[in-house]
């Protein structure tokens, strides 16, 4: 038991050296932290969408920013895309690959922005998602992994994550996630930061 978890680590480690060896990565939560800081300063905001363990990183995201994550500072309009009345509504209406695109649909507007997050890429309800939100002329960020899936290229700006399993690809998802946040604060809240 000791020997698979020591296994474990390692593999999750080697994932974030790998991540962050890639110079590209940086440039890219760089690039997405100041479009979504932008779109705050001119009044608009993020919606966030994912399946399963991308649903509770999507509400960990939008909670952060609706509350508080290092520093006191006004509130930041995120919407988790997660309600389970709506989904089970629209599920049972429209379809399950539905469920975030009629998300998008009622609450995205042009120059907002929407965070989807597949570990696969694959996932059916983010790629309309994707789709409604590129009518709705707003910014679309993948936060991806594996090959990116067919969501690759579809975003605007987009992230894969390496890592083999979805739990490998996650770990690095909210680390990401925080990571925005962090660089959102330090553009939008700078006092609140010293170094």
């Amino acid at each position: 038991m000791k020997n698979n978890i020591e296994i474990s680590l390692k593999e999750s480690v080697d994932n974030f050296v790998d991540f962050a060896s890639d110079k590209r990565n940086a440039k890219i939560i760089e690039q997405i932290s100041g479009k979504i800081a932008n779109a705050f300063k001119n009044g608009n905001k993020v919606l966030i969408c994912g399946n399963g363990g991308s649903t509770t990183d999507a509400m960990h995201f939008a909670e952060e920013l609706t509350g508080k994550f290092r520093k006191e500072r006004r509130a930041l309009p995120a919407i988790a895309l997660t309600d389970p009345s709506h989904i089970t509504c629209v599920a049972n209406d429209y379809g399950f690959e539905e469920i975030f695109a009629r998300g998008v649909e009622a609450y995205g507007k042009e120059n907002d922005v929407l965070i989807a997050i597949s570990t696969s890429g694959n996932s059916q309800n983010i790629i309309n998602a994707v789709k409604k939100a590129a009518e709705n002329k707003m910014i679309t960020f993948g936060l991806l992994g594996k090959d990116g899936g067919k969501l690759n290229e579809k975003c605007d700006i987009q992230i894969i994550a390496p890592g083999r399993t979805t739990d490998r690809i996650q770990e690095i998802h909210i680390a990401v996630l925080h990571i925005i946040i962090e660089i959102i604060e330090r553009i939008l809240f700078p006092d609140n930061y010293t170094v």
